[in-house]
């Protein structure tokens, strides 16, 4: 079982719509897979046709212990993907998470609650765009690290803050966390600075760079308000189909192999 959490400080990057396209894309070739939402304002969950406000438990509860994972996940419309929802509870966890008395048992909640998870392939995690306590669990609890990088000006901003984040994560917390890659997002081939963010990420982090480009997509951002990822509401849009490459390329790093074509007519 493979455990990456995402994280970039910066919002608006595409964090969570990387998340659950890749996520439903895994499922959607046999392997299950599950989603774990530990960002206060709910994105993954919503994106999954589940409504926050109403759920009966949340990631809240597993990290302060009072629920296990086994009873609070839940399945979603589609065969292979489950969903640890997040809550408007949770924009609280971090201050009740520091009454702990010491640095790691507020670091090792989700690490912890993790522990006896079994059954999935894989667990993505979704972490807040912050560097805060629940970005730190997300990063302890995982093997790897996932950066969404928008092509845009000020991309590299705050990322050696994140790097300088995970160096610590590994001395203190977690040393088998390594950067898994980074993810170029929103990318439009038009503008000189998209290709010249390309080019600086690539530069900056050689071989750590997820070749497949994520383009500006309208599909991919009408997708949330419907309840889908938008590799199943439009699935012929190049950005859906960009981030089933991208689903393909890390499950080949990882040693999968997959039979997929992609279709010939592409829409957006």
């Amino acid at each position: 079982m493979h455990i990456y959490t995402f994280a970039n400080q910066k919002g608006g990057v595409g964090k969570t719509t990387t998340v659950i396209n890749i996520a439903a894309s895994m499922a959607d070739w046999g392997y299950r897979v599950l989603v774990v939402d530990i960002d206060p304002q709910g994105n993954a969950t919503t994106s999954l046709g589940i409504n926050g406000r109403q759920v009966a438990a949340s990631t809240y509860e597993v990290l302060l212990g009072e629920r296990s994972v086994a009873e609070v996940l839940l399945p979603t419309r589609w065969e292979g993907l489950s969903l640890l929802p997040s809550a408007p509870a949770l924009a609280g966890a971090s201050v009740e998470l520091n009454a702990l008395p010491d640095t790691r048992q507020r670091a090792e909640r989700l690490q912890l609650a993790l522990a006896d998870v079994q059954g999935f392939d894989y667990i993505l995690v979704d972490s807040p765009p912050s560097l805060g306590l629940l970005t730190v669990n997300g990063l302890t609890a995982a093997e790897g690290v996932i950066v969404p990088v928008q092509c845009e000006y000020l991309a590299l901003e705050g990322l050696s803050q994140l790097m300088n984040t995970i160096t610590l994560v590994q001395r203190g917390l977690n040393p088998a966390l390594t950067l898994r890659g980074l993810v170029l997002t929103m990318f439009d081939g038009r503008t000189t600075l998209a290709r010249q963010v390309v080019s600086e990420v690539r530069q900056h982090f050689p071989q750590r760079v997820f070749k497949i480009l994520i383009p500006r997509s309208v599909r991919l951002s009408e997708a949330p308000s419907y309840g889908e990822p938008g590799i199943f509401y439009a699935p012929r849009s190049r950005g859906s189909l960009a981030y089933r490459v991208l689903a393909w390329e890390l499950l080949r790093s990882d040693g999968h192999a997959v039979d997929w074509t992609p279709p010939r007519n592409v829409e957006d």
